[in-house]
């Protein structure tokens, strides 16, 4: 018997603003939506199709955005890590700086080869290197 990772819950204050910045740094659409949560995920067909495929294997988890009334003291504990398809490592932080992420300091040293951002509600994510061309840039 085993379990497959289907969905991951962010906590946040404004669920439609975070939605729509993962929106646009995935690809992905809105699958769902209140004023209190927002789930985001590939488009897929009807729910049926999505059980048969999660049961014959991984698939990419959709992302929910809950509100909460508390925001973000501290370091993330687990972070989502991204690797742009079809640019560099470069173009796709500079592309993500634009939809509204900041560069973020959690004690790197500079050496690393992915670079550690910040979504529009401070919540770290990191750009690894780029599957379109295998290198590191930086």
């Amino acid at each position: 018997m085993t379990s497959r990772l289907t969905e991951i819950n962010v906590d946040c204050a404004d669920p439609a603003r975070l939605a729509d910045f993962w929106c646009a740094a995935l690809g992905y659409a809105v699958l769902d939506a209140t004023d209190d949560l927002v789930e985001i995920g590939p488009r897929r067909g009807s729910d049926a199709e999505l059980l048969e495929a999660v049961r014959r294997g991984p698939v990419a988890p959709s992302l929910f955005f809950a509100l909460v009334p508390e925001g973000k003291t501290v370091k993330n504990r687990l972070h989502l890590d991204l690797s742009p398809i079809d640019g560099t490592q470069a173009d796709e932080v500079a592309r993500l700086e634009q939809l509204g992420a900041r560069p973020a300091d959690v004690g790197q040293t500079g050496e690393e080869s992915w670079v550690v951002m910040a979504d529009p509600e401070g919540n770290e994510f990191c750009v690894l290197r780029s599957l379109a061309t295998g290198e590191f840039e930086v």
